[in-house]
């Protein structure tokens, strides 16, 4: 079996997956992102500094161990921290900025596995490195929104906010202590815990309790708190995506649970996968550099986790194209026939798909095989064919065929199949 919160991928559903990503990497390669490709582990500081200790991800959801020369190392829970250590570590700062990245692969998590969340999820992250600039988040903002759209997913929903400068969020942060200090008794364990370490995380509590508070508090949301310069910083992402005709709203109670967000933050939610109906997200994060031991990195990005976006896909009716066959399928119909069937696939390849039966098959049995592998061609090997080199095709759509030399098997089969 395999351990809980994993699962093989195969047939329609990998297929799926690859549609996914291969929807994003054109999307993002076309506005200039790079791939990358991180180790799926890393060194444990890198996601502590990065994620920050404070966070449900560093203190109860890694997956972390001692390697056999007793460093600590962590699966990857997210891409971003990784991909700012890749940026520092092989030089980008002195690449033409921005720098812009894409990723996509397993990440780890140690949460409650439930539907569209495993402990083994995949993501297709974004980032943008180099600069300051609104225009940045507001491409960020279209990029993720557009790669969802791409895929055909229409019921879609943009939601903008702000975190503000590290000074915004520390006096939001006492505005928080000094109001819900008088009900801690009342909060969840965890949010106990984050009034201390970081008290905006309790807004993204998924405790109902902590909801229920919050709402009877009438808590004042973070961008009443914002300084002119994050104020600035946000109405420019939002004229520049009223200018690109996105739809968005803003959302006062958005929050990024990660602690090195600043300024921009968003998510692109589909309202049928359930409550926790976030695709994906991102925003701002001009001080990670600095978390990681660099230089300071003004940055932006967005991650989106393919088992969520596989699902608004299935809620919406997507299917994919029936999966395409083999070019031709051949058939040996003596033992002597199998062999040959062999060497002429491998004659075959690569330029077509060419697969063959590893036995003897009567020529009916043969033309069913074919088909339940939808096939175009099923080619047959007999007794006949082995004496005179010759091999006979037979188009299963049409049931028009032809015997001729296996040497010019490969180009009638790539004239018809153009």
């Amino acid at each position: 079996m395999a351990v809980r919160g994993t699962k093989d991928l195969f047939g329609k559903e990998l297929r799926l997956h690859q549609h996914i990503v291969a929807t994003a990497r054109r999307v993002l390669e076309a506005a200039g992102a790079l791939e990358l490709i991180t180790p799926v582990f890393e060194e444990t500081q890198v996601f502590e500094k990065g994620v920050g200790i404070s966070t449900d991800i560093v203190r109860k959801e890694m997956f972390t161990f001692q390697d056999r020369g007793g460093r600590s190392l962590t699966l990857r829970p997210e891409g971003t921290a990784a991909m700012v250590r890749a940026y520092l570590e092989h030089g980008m700062k002195v690449w033409p900025q921005p720098v812009r990245l894409w990723m996509a692969g397993p990440m780890f998590r140690a949460e409650r596995p439930q539907k569209g969340r495993y402990r083994q999820f995949h993501q297709v992250n974004y980032e943008a490195l180099g600069s300051e600039s609104p225009i940045l988040d507001a491409e960020a903002v279209v990029l993720l929104y557009e790669s969802l759209k791409e895929l055909g997913l229409r019921r879609l929903t943009v939601k903008l906010s702000s975190v503000g400068d590290p000074e915004d969020r520390a006096r939001y942060n006492a505005y928080l202590r000094e109001v819900l200090s008088p009900h801690r008794e009342a909060l969840s364990q965890d949010s106990q815990e984050r009034l201390e370490l970081n008290p905006m995380r309790i807004l993204d509590s998924k405790s109902e309790q902590d909801q229920a508070l919050l709402k009877e508090l009438n808590i004042r949301p973070m961008l009443d708190f914002l300084g002119e310069e994050a104020k600035a910083h946000l109405k420019a992402v939002e004229r520049h995506l009223e200018r690109l005709s996105v739809p968005y709203e803003l959302d006062p109670t958005l929050v990024r649970g990660l602690d090195y967000y600043v300024r921009t933050a968003f998510e692109v939610h589909h309202a049928e996968i359930g409550a926790q109906s976030a695709l994906g997200g991102g925003g701002r994060y001009d001080g990670l550099s600095e978390l990681l031991g660099g230089p300071r990195v003004p940055g932006v990005g967005f991650a989106f986790g393919v088992e969520r976006v596989a699902l608004a896909l299935e809620a919406e009716g997507f299917c994919l194209p029936e999966e395409k066959g083999p070019d031709v399928y051949l058939i040996p119909l003596t033992e002597e026939a199998v062999a040959e069937a062999f060497y002429l696939a491998e004659a075959l390849r690569p330029r077509i798909r060419a697969e063959y039966a590893l036995s003897p098959k009567k020529p009916g049995k043969g033309v069913e095989e074919a088909l339940k592998r939808n096939a175009a061609f099923v080619g047959f090997l007999g007794e006949d064919e082995l004496k005179t080199g010759e091999v006979t095709l037979k188009r299963l759509a049409t049931g028009e065929q032809v015997r001729l030399p296996q040497r010019e098997a490969l180009g009638f089969l790539l004239s018809a199949l153009a």
